[in-house]
């Protein structure tokens, strides 16, 4: 019987997931890294000597930090600069009350960039700022001691390419090379010493490069033997990390249900010190890096923003005037930033951002003045008690908060924010009602992560679903899926319960397509370029295809193999005409990353094991009436080759399976989420885009 197998359990509807990153929770490092949401990056190296400029010229492409490769630089010539490297002006103690005065609660410096020379004191090379220049410090334990005497956090960021490394992989334009074992160990003995000489750290940033799934789990594992309550960032790759690291000056657009980062810098063109670089006005950019940093606290994230000091060691006064500008702001409402929660809402407001804590919403007037000066949203289950009184009236009708803003709190540079009390703590609210029995993908509320091989093939990941909807009485549901879900364990959360089970093949039923169904030619185009991460819409047809410059060809089988180059793109197509709606079971391949669109809108997507150069899955098509399109987007990320598959099912079945659960549940409204059970990483999709729950009414 069912009930026999039921795992009963309670959870939070949000909960991260993951074992590192709950044994990190349990310590409070986790919480702590969290709760300080605003950080500063700091890119300093030999590069910064140069300034961007190489003979006399700006260097205009790429970032300034890896002039070496745009220039681009010969490896002796740029190595000469050591010898020349001398940051009298570097001063960590001046950095760090910067940092302070500027709001920020930790500091990220760059210990290794790209070209291979250390900031600090190693003796795994000499290619040094001890040894390799007059200088003779070590910066990262200057700035390591400067942030303990200032009360900050210390993280390091480190790069897992190395130019100078005479055994690693040989300098590429795309920065994610493969590391090859001795660099591996390199790496290593470079990472203990930096774990075990300067303290606590507090978070590890690594970037690019291109580990093995082994190599990411060892260098993961070394940081958390060695300080068990360091940060590991998303870029260490394959899964294997405690925050997700969005790309370069990116915003997710959503709330993530795993702990993420946004890096920015303070232009988006460099990141380390650009003598050229056109400014612009200071209060422009403090209102640009303000209302960046209210997007990402608002759907949780942490905000680490960057600036480049000069050859000589000097922070570039603008930089340092945007940073004291925007601590200015932070002193007035860091309240409504620090130990916040993301908005509780599913969407987002044209008129500002929402974070909370506790009883207490935090209202940041960061958009555009509302139509007629009223702000509305539904707070259901929720009293006002009291608004702050300062800048706005509120009013309360039913569930609907109703807010009138005069249009001078829209008028200056500055960002105001209310605080609305309620009479309980405020918790996530439900997404768009769903009004059908029938709980799919396509009408679920998303649940996301961020995962990847490296920093090209990082993409929002579907960790999970969750659908809120009304039914007074609930006490039977089915869940229906594909030969590829059957086995799987899964958490299913009703309301603030949990039950884990395992989807069984005990009821098969047919699933054939109607009559009159029939399936057009297989098209393909490409190559295209590009990363993984890409639009959830893709508009084309036979005579438009989605890579500029190229033509859909006729593929005489629907299944093959096509030569591929690094991270190219290829799509099929395919069109099917139902007699009505209808949902069919259809075969789908590729190789490194796959992704479904059906009539235009993406219905699934995932990076497929690493290296795989081809994978044979099934995907539940809901056609509509008439004519669908269908488009598979192949994913190659270094391989030579990839397989392609677009066919009905041989055998097309799905499985559907009873649950009784052990009480009615009675209520207005219920919420219903469904993730894998124990994942191996709380990042990786989830791979349940096929299961339906339909719902069962109760007779009365």
């Amino acid at each position: 019987m069912f009930m026999k197998k039921l795992t009963f359990i309670f959870c939070l509807l949000l909960a991260c997931a993951g074992l590192h990153s709950r044994t990190l929770s349990d310590k409070g490092a986790f919480r702590q890294w969290q709760d300080n949401k605003y950080s500063m990056f700091i890119h300093f190296g030999l590069y910064s000597e140069l300034g961007g400029v190489w003979n006399g010229q700006p260097v205009r492409q790429g970032y300034s930090e890896q002039i070496m490769a745009f220039a681009p630089i010969p490896k002796l010539e740029y190595e000469t600069l050591a010898a020349r490297f001398n940051p009298t002006r570097f001063n960590a103690d001046s950095i760090a009350a910067l940092a302070k005065r500027a709001g920020m609660r930790s500091i990220v410096l760059t210990s290794k960039h790209h070209d291979g020379f250390c900031l600090f004191r190693t003796s795994t090379t000499d290619y040094n700022s001890y040894d390799a220049s007059p200088c003779k410090r070590d910066f990262v334990k200057e700035m390591a001691d400067a942030c303990k005497r200032a009360g900050l956090h210390f993280g390091l960021y480190y790069s897992l390419i190395d130019w100078h490394y005479p055994y690693a992989s040989p300098m590429s334009p795309h920065n994610a090379d493969f590391i090859t074992e001795r660099h591996h160990e390199y790496s290593k003995a470079q990472l203990n010493e930096l774990l075990t000489r300067y303290g606590p750290v507090s978070e590890l940033w690594f970037d690019m490069g291109a580990n093995t799934p082994t190599q990411s789990k060892e260098l993961y594992e070394l940081v958390h033997r060695l300080q068990p309550d360091c940060m590991v960032s998303g870029r260490l790759g394959n899964d294997q990390y405690d925050f997700c690291v969005m790309g370069d000056n990116q915003y997710p657009g959503a709330t993530l249900q795993t702990p993420w980062q946004t890096a920015a810098s303070m232009f988006d063109e460099t990141w380390s010190y650009r003598s050229w670089q056109e400014r612009g006005k200071v209060c422009d950019k403090v209102k640009e890096k303000t209302r960046n940093l209210i997007d990402v606290v608002s759907h949780g994230g942490n905000f680490l923003l960057n600036i480049g000091p000069d050859g000589n060691g000097n922070v570039v006064p603008f930089e340092k005037e945007v940073l004291e500008n925007i601590g200015k702001w932070l002193r007035q409402y860091g309240y409504a930033v620090y130990g916040s929660r993301p908005s509780p809402f599913q969407t987002d407001f044209g008129w500002g951002a929402v974070t909370r804590n506790g009883k207490r919403l935090y209202l940041f007037l960061s958009g555009e003045y509302p139509e007629n000066g009223k702000i509305t949203f539904d707070m259901p289950g929720y009293t006002l008690q009291e608004g702050d009184g300062k800048m706005a009236t509120y009013l309360q009708y039913g569930d609907q908060i109703v807010l009138t803003v005069p249009a001078s709190a829209y008028k200056d540079s500055v960002v105001h924010v209310l605080t609305l009390d309620f009479d309980k703590t405020i918790e996530p609210l439900p997404g768009n009602g769903v009004r059908s029995v029938m709980l799919t993908s396509q009408n679920a509320t998303p649940l996301y992560s961020y995962s990847c091989f490296d920093y090209y093939s990082n993409y929002k990941s579907t960790v999970g679903y969750s659908w809120n909807f009304e039914q007074i009485l609930l006490k039977q549901l089915d869940l229906i899926y594909t030969p590829q879900e059957a086995g799987r364990e899964i958490d299913l959360t009703i309301d603030d319960k949990t039950y884990t089970l395992t989807l069984d093949k005990k009821r098969p039923q047919e699933m054939e397509a109607l009559p009159g169904t029939e399936w057009g030619g297989l098209y393909l185009c490409g190559p295209g370029g590009g990363s993984f991460l890409s639009p959830s819409t893709l508009k084309t047809d036979r005579e438009h295809a989605p890579v500029r410059n190229e033509k859909w060809e006729v593929l005489r089988q629907d299944s093959g193999t096509i030569a591929c180059g690094t991270f190219e793109t290829y799509y099929l197509m395919r069109e099917i005409e139902s007699p009505r709606a209808q949902r069919i079971v259809a075969e789908v391949g590729a190789g490194n990353g796959i992704e479904v669109y059906l009539n235009g809108k993406s219905i699934m997507k995932h990076l497929n094991p690493y290296r795989c150069t081809f994978r044979k899955e099934l995907v539940v098509l809901p056609l509509r009436k008439g004519n669908n399109q269908v488009v598979v987007r192949l994913y190659n990320r270094f391989e030579n080759q990839s397989g392609y598959l677009l066919r009905p099912a041989t055998r097309p079945v799905v499985y559907r399976q009873e649950v009784t659960l052990p009480e009615i549940l009675n209520g207005k409204s219920h919420t219903v989420t469904v993730r894998p059970h124990n994942p191996v990483s709380p990042h990786t999709d989830a791979g349940l885009s096929n299961l339906r729950i339909r719902l069962r009414r109760i007779a009365m």
